[in-house]
């Protein structure tokens, strides 16, 4: 079963998410949006496309909970039931939160150093509607 496929972001606390963007927007050239956060695609010729999302939340979030780390890291994957069962037959600390949303699935591991992990199926391609 193949697991992880890539990083679908890239998540930290911040005391100040706003102006920590703009000091990437500002001094790194990030292409910041109005919630603080910069999109990067990628994907090319023989390669499906795709993106990773870097994003600041606010320091108070309960978001990365109940992993202690100041960031989260989410990966892609390709089949995220598989892989939870998979990974709570290994033993691992998986939470029993699931969602599900226009974005795709979403779950969630806790690694051996209290780290939370999310896990993210993109959601299926919609097709493109034929043009008449």
């Amino acid at each position: 079963m193949k697991r992880v496929t890539g990083i679908g972001g890239i998540f930290f606390k911040a005391k100040d998410p706003a102006a920590l963007a703009a000091w990437y927007r500002d001094h790194l050239g990030l292409d910041v949006a109005g919630w603080n956060g910069a999109i990067f695609e990628w994907g090319g010729e023989g390669s499906p496309a795709g993106m990773t999302i870097w994003s600041p939340f606010a320091a108070d979030t309960d978001y990365m909970a109940p992993g202690t780390a100041s960031f989260m890291v989410n990966f892609r994957v390709a089949d995220l039931g598989a892989l939870l069962a998979a990974l709570r037959a290994e033993g691992c600390n998986v939470l029993d939160t699931f969602e599900t949303s226009e974005q795709g699935k979403f779950g969630w591991v806790i690694d051996p150093e209290g780290n939370k992990v999310e896990l993210w199926e993109p959601a299926a391609e919609k097709p493109e509607k034929d043009q008449a």
